[in-house]
């Protein structure tokens, strides 16, 4: 006889495993969708995250919805390390950190763009909330750095989001990860508060 508790802990376990399995599934999207273009095969995406086709279809039961669901998961990834830097360093290097994530996160979604494309292209936006949440992101960082007394209060995170998406556009590739550093700490830089006199 199963008692009450053993069902439930089963349910829990295998809510554990259908969570490990979509966040398996989601990583390796986003390595197929970047390296392979919108053309690889779901079955290689399922095979590469360890599972079968049905486990894929039974969390994105199309194409469009994997390629969205890999999107948002990157953007969610990206936002919800503003708190956990945070957490581990004082907030001006964790802004630091945050920008060198936010290159790779633009890095990852050029290289999704094919595949974004169809998403759009079915009607839906994937970008619809994504400014929104960088914003956010960035409000956090920069206040609690400003409340620290290391960044400056005047900042608008627009404007170091569109400082951020220029050093992406003008050294966003692989091989120039030296230069994107040396320009993310130039606008770090400019963002340090400094007392007059």
């Amino acid at each position: 006889m199963i008692r009450p508790c053993q069902r439930w802990h089963g349910g829990t376990r295998s809510g554990a495993d259908a969570q490990r399995n979509r966040e398996r599934l989601l990583d390796a999207a986003v390595r197929a969708f970047s390296q392979a273009g919108a053309d690889v095969t779901l079955e290689a995406i399922a095979k590469d995250a360890g599972v079968g086709i049905g486990t894929l279809y039974r969390h994105f039961p199309t194409r469009e919805a994997l390629v969205e669901a890999a999107y948002r998961n990157e953007l969610a990834k990206l936002c919800d390390a503003a708190e956990d830097l945070l957490e581990r360093l004082p907030p001006a290097d964790a802004t630091r950190a945050w920008m060198d994530r936010f290159i790779d996160y633009l890095s990852t979604k050029r290289g999704m763009a094919d595949a974004l494309r169809l998403v759009i292209a079915a009607g839906t936006n994937p970008y619809a909330q994504s400014r929104d949440r960088l914003i956010a992101a960035l409000t956090r960082l920069l206040s609690a750095g400003a409340a620290a007394g290391t960044v400056r209060a005047d900042v608008e995170p627009a404007d170091v989001l569109a400082g951020l998406s220029g050093v992406s556009l003008a050294a966003g590739g692989p091989e120039q990860r030296d230069q994107a550093r040396r320009l993310l700490d130039l606008l770090m830089d400019g963002l340090r508060y400094r007392p007059a006199g």
